[in-house]
């Protein structure tokens, strides 16, 4: 009854604005939304006949009994007789009941089924950045939770292509827009020739990298940043934008933190040896772009920030950022090939650890620099503090050696490994909001690709302690259950056993590729009895398996779930012989 009176309200508000024939526009001053509408006088004249009686009439009649007559009979009958108020109440209560019964269930329907549309868009068609942000922000529209299983296929469908191909340039600015969230698809598509645009791709990735905890998301974004810098290296504009230098000090930047650290050497090599750096003062490297390197980086961006702000402060200056937290690009490749070189000792790198001669190189090209920032003076004097470089004067420099630079190509497989990781995280985080919206009609197994991904890594106990709580929690289950749809997307983390089910499935009916579909109940009981063969488990804990496998396969058998009806036949066969062979 508030929707009705607030809605009565409004009505007599617009008829009187438009008997005095004035609206105000909102954001223009002296304009008048109504100075020229025919039949005005009717139309008010309409608005103000309504009543709180006549409006909750006409929304009762086109509205609420129009909802009724999808209600069963005894529930659509109440309105057959409303003549009064606690006839009426009663009859929309009946209403609301029945669609709060009902409405979970047509919801997991509509999920369930948005998410089958989802894979069979993506192996239907080939996924691109268009695509990606078209799906995205029409996903979001529909359910905030569907961003969330999309975000998760994206990524396997990127493991998926990087199996078998090279990663191209479409699918480097797919993970960027899913990772960023971003939508900017023409920036996206203009970066691919401008190393300008490829490098700052790799700035916005890496200053999300350098402002959050590391997480298995955070990683796939520093590999993607490190294509993105491989790619500005090979624009034919790279050398003529003065980047070079810079792309590379940032690329040393990132393989020092993931431990690449003669891979990092290597690109300190570049700028080291570079004989030009006229042009390298207007492209300095940012601090807020920087991961957590070491102590000495840190205390240096926080020192200078903390000066930046007392000499504001002291001369009530208005803030100016220029040249505050940043790095010359030449010294800072310096300090970050000496950091690099420190590590020898732990780690095997093709050229010596640390020596004197690099101290005295870094020393010397310190002491004839002519533009030095505050930020480098503290790295400096640091580093002197921590190492005890030698006198500033000191004339014995040796030799310097340096290893054969060569292109360090993005490492593929690592990354589809990180993909994969992530994508069976954010699948569990969809099983758990799936849970807590759809608990009360069906019983959902939380962790079932938590447990998948154990077994493909041989963490069989924990696959083990996970599968068997999901079979326990599935088995009683009498209600709908959640299926998955075998696209090659989650194929990838199968074992060959299943994986070669499907192939004998597709093999004898290849148009029934969208009917291969397996339950999370089939998937945990064949987990459970794989981890469990593994494990060398007793023959009373395999013969309890049995039990729950020949109760998973009590209902009638189901034509189209010709997957699940052989898993279960093959996981049984696969106890059985274990049993017999250790009898």
């Amino acid at each position: 009854m508030n929707v009705v009176r607030f809605s009565v309200q409004l009505l007599h508000t617009l008829a009187v604005w438009l008997n005095d024939a004035h609206c105000q526009h909102y954001f223009i001053n002296h304009c008048n939304l109504f100075a020229h509408i025919d039949n005005w006088q009717m139309i008010a004249s309409r608005l103000t006949s309504v009543t709180k009686a006549s409006l909750a009439e006409w929304f009762i009649g086109n509205y609420i009994s129009k909802c009724a007559q999808l209600c069963p009979g005894h529930v659509s009958r109440l309105f057959t007789d409303i003549s009064d108020t606690s006839k009426l109440q009663h009859a929309i209560s009946a209403v609301s009941s029945w669609r709060s019964k009902i409405w979970p269930n047509h919801s997991l329907i509509f999920m369930t089924g948005t998410q089958f549309l989802i894979q069979n868009y993506l192996y239907s068609r080939s996924l691109n950045v268009e695509i990606c942000s078209w799906l995205k922000r029409l996903l979001a529209k529909l359910d905030e939770r569907l961003s969330v299983y999309f975000t998760a296929i994206t990524f396997l469908h990127v493991a998926y292509k990087t199996a078998t191909h090279p990663l191209t340039e479409e699918l480097f600015d797919v993970l960027f827009i899913t990772c960023l969230q971003s939508s900017d698809v023409r920036r996206c598509l203009n970066a691919r020739h401008s190393s300008v645009l490829s490098l700052s791709q790799a700035a916005k990735l890496m200053k999300v990298v350098a402002n959050n905890s590391r997480s298995t998301v955070q990683l796939i974004e520093i590999e993607l940043s490190k294509a993105y810098l491989h790619r500005a290296l090979r624009c034919k504009d790279s050398d003529s934008d003065s980047i070079y230098c810079l792309t590379n000090v940032y690329l040393a930047v990132l393989y020092c933190i993931t431990g690449q650290y003669q891979t990092a050497i290597d690109h300190c090599t570049l700028v080291m040896r570079s004989q030009d750096h006229s042009q390298c003062s207007s492209h300095v490297v940012q601090g807020e772009l920087l991961p957590k390197i070491d102590d000495n980086v840190d205390s240096v961006l926080g020192l200078t920030t903390f000066y930046h702000y007392v000499r504001t402060a002291a001369f009530n200056q208005q803030q100016q950022q220029h040249h505050v937290s940043v790095f010359t690009t030449e010294l800072f490749a310096h300090y970050l090939h000496i950091k690099c070189l420190s590590v020898g000792n732990s780690h095997q790198l093709k050229q010596p650890s640390l020596s004197a001669g690099d101290i005295q190189r870094y020393q010397k090209y310190f002491c004839g620099f002519k533009e030095i920032f505050i930020t480098n003076i503290l790295t400096y004097v640091l580093e002197y503090n921590t190492r005890c470089l030698p006198d500033c004067k000191s004339n014995v420099i040796s030799k310097h050696q340096t290893t054969a630079v060569r292109s360090h190509p993005l490492d593929t497989s690592e990354l589809r490994e990180l993909l994969q990781q992530s994508a069976v995280e954010y699948l569990t985080s969809f099983r758990h909001l799936e849970e807590r919206e759809f608990g009360s009609v069906a019983v959902i197994a939380t962790t079932d690709f938590e447990a998948l991904y154990a077994y493909k890594r041989g963490e069989y106990q924990r696959c083990l302690r996970l599968s068997m709580h999901n079979a326990y929690t599935l088995i009683s289950q009498t209600s709908c259950k959640l299926l998955i749809c075998m696209r090659p997307e989650f194929i990838q983390l199968m074992d060959e056993d299943i994986v070669s089910l499907i192939g004998l499935i597709l093999l004898v009916h290849p148009s029934k590729s969208h009917h291969v579909i397996i339950s999370q109940l089939s998937l945990s009981l064949y987990l459970v009895t794989q981890c469990q063969l593994k494990l060398h488990h007793s023959l009373s804990s395999l013969a309890q398996t049995l039990d729950y496998i020949e109760l998973a396969r009590r209902g009638p058998p189901d034509v189209v779930h010709t997957l699940e009806q052989l898993l279960l036949k093959l996981t049984e066969r696969k106890a059985l012989l274990y049993i017999s062979g250790r009898i």
